[in-house]
């Protein structure tokens, strides 16, 4: 019963698509492909759907990755202490404040180990600078992976799209001569359907691959972009600790000093 009501079904769908776009021939061509054609489509309007969600959450991710770093950079400057800093309100995509963090926990550390230190002078040298500076280079790494996460699918899909969409436009046009042969006609009545039907696989593609190729280096830019500010940023922050950490080691052997007095 199932099976003898398949093709009414089917007859249904396509006499509705008729009612409702009429003799539309983008409707016609998408509809009448064969199986290969159609999944070729198919993939390609899937890589298209899901290369547009990734623009649209790359887009605000990055919007807010640049204002909340220019607003973190901002209360940087103000210099009011790395305590201060710490403790003011934290945002999501917030690369430069994911750096702060790392060098900050980098900063505790090392002075709580001088706070430990009962005798004999403190000074700042290479290789707690070297320290400060690898925390730093790691979150800046991290944080570069994370806005650059998702952008790999929009080069691949710009790069293979194109591919994928000739792939059918071969394959359609094949299967048309194909019935060219088995029919015995070649008038151009016979030949213009399918090779449209084919061609459209390779619109297709390129629909898919233009606006991630665009958008993929529009991203890519900005991420160039946000990865200078985290590298003046690194260079701020080395130098600002460093002036804080020698300023609280000279007080400190001041204190041995007296103490040993």
């Amino acid at each position: 019963m199932l099976l003898q009501a398949t093709p009414l079904i089917a007859y249904g769908i396509q006499d509705l698509t008729r009612q409702k776009f009429g003799d539309n021939l983008l409707v016609e061509t998408f509809h009448n492909p064969g199986v290969m054609v159609k999944l070729v489509l198919l993939a390609l309007l899937f890589m298209s759907v899901v290369c547009w969600g990734i623009v649209l959450y790359k887009f605000v991710m990055f919007r807010r990755a640049q204002n909340n770093s220019r607003l973190f950079a901002e209360t940087f400057a103000k210099g009011e202490g790395m305590a201060a800093v710490h403790h003011s309100p934290a945002h999501p995509h917030n690369p430069l404040r994911q750096m702060f963090e790392a060098g900050y926990r980098e900063v505790v550390r090392l002075t709580s180990f001088w706070n430990g230190a009962e005798s004999g002078p403190l000074e700042v040298g290479t290789r707690e600078i070297e320290a400060i500076r690898r925390s730093l280079r790691k979150a800046q790494s991290e944080a570069r992976t994370g806005l650059e996460s998702g952008l790999t699918f929009l080069a691949t899909t710009g790069s293979t799209a194109p591919f994928i969409g000739l792939f059918g436009t071969v394959w359609g046009i094949m299967t048309s001569f194909r019935s060219i042969g088995l029919t015995g006609n070649a008038s151009l009545a016979t030949v213009a359907p399918g090779i449209a039907e084919a061609l459209i696989a390779t619109a297709v593609g390129l629909f898919a691959a233009i606006p991630a190729v665009v958008a993929y280096n529009y991203f890519l830019n900005w991420g160039r972009v946000l990865g200078t500010q985290m590298e003046n940023f690194s260079s701020d922050f080395q130098t600002f600790t460093e002036h804080e950490l020698r300023a609280l080691l000279r007080e400190k052997n001041r204190l041995q000093q007296k103490r040993a007095a």
